[in-house]
């Protein structure tokens, strides 16, 4: 199992981030794909059509958003934890993903880059 953790910076404000992060029409426009989502704790979601499924442990407005993400089988989960803070450029996304399969860690460090992160960017820029 390994670790991912990295800050990116993203231009919109921290409430416009949360809400991208949690409201099914939001997500639909910026991934571009089918979602589903229950933004309530031990809510399930399901993004990209399936490709990224799991509930929420923990859901601080504006603040922080706390995920399990399933994995198949595997004994430990996959926690995903993003925090949201201002900074003078929009918000500063912090993301910590722990526990990620060694088999997918390259495809999921990419797609938080490319698919995830990039794509809010590139929806609020």
């Amino acid at each position: 199992m390994r670790n991912f953790k990295k800050y990116y910076i993203i231009p919109a404000t921290p409430e416009e981030i949360y809400l991208a992060l949690t409201t099914e029409t939001t997500l639909l426009l910026w991934t571009g794909d089918r979602v589903e989502v229950d933004p309530t704790i031990g809510g399930e979601f399901s993004l990209w059509d399936g490709a990224i499924v799991g509930k929420f442990l923990e859901l601080e407005p504006a603040k922080k958003i706390v995920q399990e993400w399933y994995f198949g089988n595997q004994d430990e989960s996959s926690i995903v934890t993003i925090k949201l803070h201002e900074h003078p450029k929009g918000t500063s996304f912090e993301v910590n993903h722990t526990n990620i399969p060694e088999e997918a860690y390259e495809e999921i460090v990419d797609g938080w880059t490319e698919e995830y992160v990039g794509g809010l960017i590139d929806f609020y820029s």
